[in-house]
């Protein structure tokens, strides 16, 4: 072999070995559309179904990149068996991911724990990120049950909670995630998809990664995120208190990241994307400007 083919066919099997060695295994993803790159990631127990419409809308002017995380909505659990964390190793696989790709500061927009997991990527690796969009998320989940929570006070239960999700038998996971959905989307014609997709989530995967956000406090750590952090949030009358009650809770829990925009949306539970698609959409259009 001449000195230049040699040094071609070396070139090519280092490149194909990098590759190899970047795929993600936490995580698939569809790509599509061309222009300024957004990364999204969907919540827990979600299919990518969930932000599909958002994807396809912004695909006409952005290459889109729609996350699948692996043991959710039925896809293959793949580097999310075993033990441990779940959140905190996709996010650094998604990172990996940013670097292999090489794209530029994409915006990232996730909802709930896809939200944590960009929030993660903002703290961790600020340089990877062009602007973060964290759709009804909190930095500490369970503040939204006790604004006095800390780690040590709900590691308890939230074992406890770990544990009776992985233990559950079919019927009790499908009755969870079926009250657990009526909670979170208002829209009760809205609630058929994400209810099949929780049911069909792998019970391991789902319960370490509950735990996870129950036991991860990211508010120390907010100082470090340099770029702009828009935070959508939902409200209704339903929740039993003012909507300056959870203004407060918000704004108290993201105190300290630099640029933030603080947006509520009216008339929605957890999921906006599905409660009120309008809004949601004008709010991603006013973020990605």
């Amino acid at each position: 072999m001449r000195p230049l083919q040699w040094f071609a066919a070396l070139f090519a099997l280092v490149f194909l070995a990098g590759h190899a060695l970047a795929a993600p295994t936490r995580f698939t993803v569809e790509v599509s559309g061309k222009g300024p790159d957004v990364i999204l990631i969907p919540g827990l127990a979600s299919s990518a179904d969930v932000l599909r419409p958002t994807a396809k809308r912004l695909a006409a002017n952005h290459r889109v990149h729609l996350i699948q995380v692996a043991g959710f909505a039925g896809a293959p659990v793949a580097g999310n068996g075993g033990e441990g964390p779940v959140v905190a190793p996709l996010a650094e696989e998604i990172a990996a991911y940013i670097t292999a790709s090489k794209l530029t500061a994409p915006a990232v927009i996730g909802h709930s724990m896809g939200a944590e997991t960009g929030l993660m990527l903002a703290e961790r690796h600020p340089a990877l990120v062009g602007r973060l969009l964290a759709v009804d998320a909190l930095p500490f989940f369970p503040l939204v049950m006790n604004p006095a929570a800390t780690v040590e006070t709900v590691a308890p239960q939230a074992a406890l909670f770990r544990d009776r999700m992985a233990a559950a038998t079919p019927g009790q996971w499908a009755a969870m995630q079926t009250a657990g959905m009526a909670r979170y989307i208002k829209t009760e014609a809205a609630r058929p998809g994400p209810i099949r997709e929780a049911v069909a989530s792998d019970k391991s995967v789902v319960a370490r990664a509950a735990y996870e956000l129950m036991t991860t406090d990211l508010r120390p750590d907010l100082a470090r995120v340099t770029v702009p952090v828009t935070v959508l949030y939902a409200y209704d009358p339903v929740y039993g208190v003012g909507a300056e009650v959870i203004d407060a809770l918000y704004a108290g829990a993201y105190a300290g990241t630099a640029k933030l925009t603080l947006k509520r949306i009216d008339g929605s539970f957890h999921f906006i994307m599905l409660d009120q698609p309008a809004a949601f959409d004008a709010a991603v259009d006013a973020f990605l400007k």
